[in-house]
């Protein structure tokens, strides 16, 4: 799957000064999300270098959420932006 603009990640904890951090959930997993560009208008949204977007793959609730930290934001309009590899938040599974 790809990236829709008609779902973008949307931005829950606004810094004064700093990161901010997004949500965003989708069909895509990790590996598509880690793809340069993936977000193809973070620009205009708002996204800036070093915020944090959590994002969740809707396919399965059994899925993780990953952290993945702005790596760039391209100048050109409306700005796609290149996410760092993901980070498992929390896991898919429960021991006890």
């Amino acid at each position: 799957m790809s990236y829709s603009t008609s779902t973008p990640p949307v931005l829950q904890f606004q810094a004064i000064a700093g990161i901010r951090v997004w949500y965003h959930t989708s069909a895509d997993a990790t590996a598509t999300v880690d793809d340069s560009g993936f977000i193809t208008n973070g620009g205009a949204l708002g996204m800036k270098v070093n915020d944090i977007v959590l994002h969740k793959d809707s396919t399965t609730d059994a899925t993780a959420l990953t952290m993945h930290k702005v790596v760039s934001v391209s100048s050109t309009y409306p700005g796609a932006v290149d996410l760092s590899d993901g980070t498992v938040v929390g896991s898919a599974t429960n021991t006890n």
